[in-house]
C-alpha cells in the first residue's frame, strides 16, 4: 500500500507545483497575510523567529526547521521513508488545499495547530522560506488527511467537497478537530 502512494503523490506533486502561484499580500508586521488573500488564517507561527538552517525543540515535542524554500525538504526527513518525505514534499506545495482542512488527531490541543498543514509546515514566509514541522512524521492521521485532501483536489473536488468529506470521514472516533475555517 505505501509503495503504492508514492506515484499518486509524485504526480500529484508535479500537478501542484505547475499549478502553485496564489497570491499573498502583506500584512503589516511584514509578514504574509492569507486571509486578505481569501485564504484560511493559520495559527501563530512559533518558528518566525528561526533563521534558515535552524531548528528549534517546542514544549511539546515537535522540531521545527526552516530552510530556504520548499524545494528544499528539512534535515529532520533525512533518515524517513521516501513516502513520508513525498508528503512533506506535497505539502509545501499544497498550502492553497491543506490550510482548509482541519487534523483529528489531536494537534488541536497538544500543539496548537490551526489545520492539517501545520502538521508538516509552520509558515510559509514572504520570501519563501518554511519553517516546517516534524509532527506529521509521527502521526499516521495526519498523513492520511494530506494525502486525500490533495488526491481529491487532483480529481477536480471543490475544497469545500474536500473539506465535508474530511469532516465526514474523521467526525467519530478521533480526536477533537483543529479551528479550521471553512473555505467558501
Amino acid at each position: 500500500m505505501k509503495r503504492m502512494i508514492m506515484p499518486l503523490l509524485l504526480t500529484l506533486m508535479l500537478v501542484l507545483t505547475a499549478c502553485s502561484g496564489g497570491k499573498t499580500s502583506e500584512s503589516p508586521d511584514g509578514k504574509q497575510d492569507n486571509a486578505a488573500a481569501g485564504e484560511a488564517k493559520t495559527h501563530e507561527s512559533k518558528g518566525s523567529h528561526l533563521a534558515v538552517g535552524e531548528q528549534q525543540q517546542l514544549p511539546n515535542g515537535d522540531l521545527q526547521q526552516v530552510t530556504a524554500s520548499a524545494a528544499e525538504l528539512p534535515a529532520f526527513l533525512n533518515d524517513k521513508s521516501d513516502d513520508l518525505k513525498l508528503v512533506y514534499e506535497v505539502a509545501g506545495s499544497a498550502s492553497d488545499i491543506l490550510q482548509w482542512m482541519p487534523c483529528y488527531c489531536g494537534c488541536a490541543d497538544s500543539a496548537d495547530h490551526g489545520s492539517n498543514l501545520n502538521c508538516f509546515v509552520d509558515e510559509i514566509r514572504k520570501d519563501g522560506s518554511i519553517v516546517w514541522d516534524d509532527h506529521g512524521t509521527r502521526c499516521d492521521v495526519c498523513v492520511e488527511i494530506a494525502v486525500k485532501s490533495v488526491t481529491m483536489a487532483k480529481d477536480g473536488k471543490s475544497l469545500k467537497e474536500i473539506r465535508e468529506k474530511i469532516d465526514s470521514d474523521y467526525k467519530t472516533g478521533y480526536a477533537r478537530p483543529t479551528d479550521t475555517p471553512m473555505p467558501a
